[in-house]
């Protein structure tokens, strides 16, 4: 039995990858180093700190910055991304969702949010979601980002389930190899999963219920 669903925030619930790639070329720009879209694929899924290394190390410069130049960076970047963020409206939350949050929530199944973003809180709000999200994983509280399972171990925590009584839904692969990871069943919009979806149109609890026979 479906005892909580557990969900993914960019890509799933709305979709800001546009503003973390606009951020993320800004700043590379800044270094002498060029990404594109493709490249910026790779980095779906994966922490602020992280992607910083991969995009360093995309330019070969990893090894001539500190620690504290990392995190100067790091912020540099969200700042920028905080910004883009203000025009962010209800309007944005990708097709479906809305409606089946609200499909969860009639059927009494808990709701968690397993996003590497720091900004998920902010975003949510913005998007009037806030209040229907029972709990939204800490990333700063776990030992490793996606693809090890820690952040979705950590929602399953905090909505009191034991994973085997949860699903979760992602678009990335890093996400579902989290999932993966933890044994638990897995929802993918546009990439393979346990139920892989084209679209999060076609999310219903109805069309989930093949992963809880």
């Amino acid at each position: 039995m479906i005892k909580g669903i557990i969900f993914d925030l960019d890509g799933v619930i709305t979709d800001t990858a546009k503003f973390h790639y606009k951020a993320w070329k800004r700043l590379a720009s800044r270094l002498g180093i060029d990404i594109d879209e493709d490249f910026n694929e790779g980095l779906k899924g994966v922490s602020r700190m992280d992607s910083l290394k991969r995009i360093l190390e995309h330019g070969n410069v990893l090894d001539k910055y500190s620690r504290e130049d990392l995190e100067a960076l790091a912020e540099d970047k969200n700042e920028d991304y905080k910004k883009l963020l203000e025009d962010l409206k209800k309007e944005d939350i990708l097709d479906g969702i809305e409606d089946f949050i609200n499909e969860i929530r009639y059927n009494n199944i808990k709701i968690g949010l397993a996003s590497v973003s720091k900004n998920a809180p902010m975003i949510l709000d913005k998007l009037g979601l806030i209040d229907k999200i029972d709990f939204i994983a800490d990333p700063a509280k776990v030992e490793k980002g996606k693809p090890a399972p820690d952040i979705f171990i950590e929602a399953a925590r905090g909505l009191g389930l034991d994973i085997k009584d949860t699903i979760g839904i992602e678009d990335a692969r890093s996400g579902v190899d989290a999932m993966k990871a933890c044994n638990m069943r897995s929802v993918g919009i546009g990439v393979d999963a346990d139920l892989r979806l084209e679209s999060t149109s076609q999310l219903s609890l109805d069309t989930l219920g093949i992963l809880d026979k």
